[in-house]
C-alpha cells in the first residue's frame, strides 16, 4: 500500500474527490452508535479540509460537539474509485465564511438564504485517508483480476494507498 504524505497526499486525495458531490458523513451518538447521513461537498480546491453547509440545529452538532472525530467516505463506483476520510469536524459560525462558499442553488435546502441564523459550516478537518481505485474499462479490470489469479500479485487489481494529513 502507498504511502503519501503533506501536499503530495493533499494533491492526490483533491484529484480523487474532485467531482464527487456527495459523501457520506459518519459521527458517533451520545450513546456511541456509529451515525451516517449524506452531505453535499463544497467543490472547492482541497487543503486539507473538508467543507459542507448544515443547520446548527441539526442532530450531527451535537454529536460534533461531544466527539468531533469523524469520517467522510466518497464513492464512484462507475470510475471504480473509494475513498475514506478521518479527522476532526468543527462548527463554523463565520458569516463571511458562509458568504464566500454560497452559491445560489443552496437556496432549495436552505430557503433563508446566508442570513438563516440556524445556517452553519460543518469543517472536517483531515488527518488520513484510505483509498481504492480500479481500471476503469470493464474489460481490462477483468484482465487485471485473471492476472491476479494467476500470478498471487493483487496489484493488478488497482491502487491502493494511505494518505496523511499533517
Amino acid at each position: 500500500m502507498e504511502l503519501l504524505q503533506g501536499i503530495e497526499g493533499q494533491k492526490r486525495l483533491s484529484e480523487i474527490v474532485k467531482g464527487i458531490k456527495y459523501a457520506m458523513l459518519t459521527t458517533r451518538s451520545a450513546t456511541g452508535e456509529l451515525r451516517s447521513r449524506p452531505m453535499f461537498t463544497q467543490d472547492i480546491e482541497f487543503d486539507g479540509e473538508i467543507w459542507f453547509f448544515t443547520n446548527l440545529s441539526s442532530g450531527k452538532i451535537d454529536e460534533i460537539e461531544a466527539d468531533p472525530q469523524v469520517n467522510v467516505a466518497y464513492s464512484r463506483p462507475e470510475a471504480q474509485t473509494y475513498l475514506s476520510a478521518s479527522g476532526m469536524a468543527r462548527v463554523v459560525r463565520d458569516r463571511v465564511k458562509i458568504g464566500e462558499l454560497w452559491k445560489p442553488e443552496y437556496k432549495l435546502y436552505f430557503q433563508d438564504g446566508v442570513d438563516d441564523p440556524d445556517l452553519v459550516l460543518l469543517c472536517v478537518a483531515v488527518t488520513e485517508a484510505e483509498y481504492w481505485t480500479s481500471e476503469r474499462n470493464p474489460v481490462l479490470r477483468f484482465i487485471g483480476m485473471a492476472k491476479a489469479l494467476v500470478t498471487k500479485d493483487v496489484s493488478q487489481l488497482g491502487e491502493q494507498g494511505r494518505i496523511e494529513i499533517t
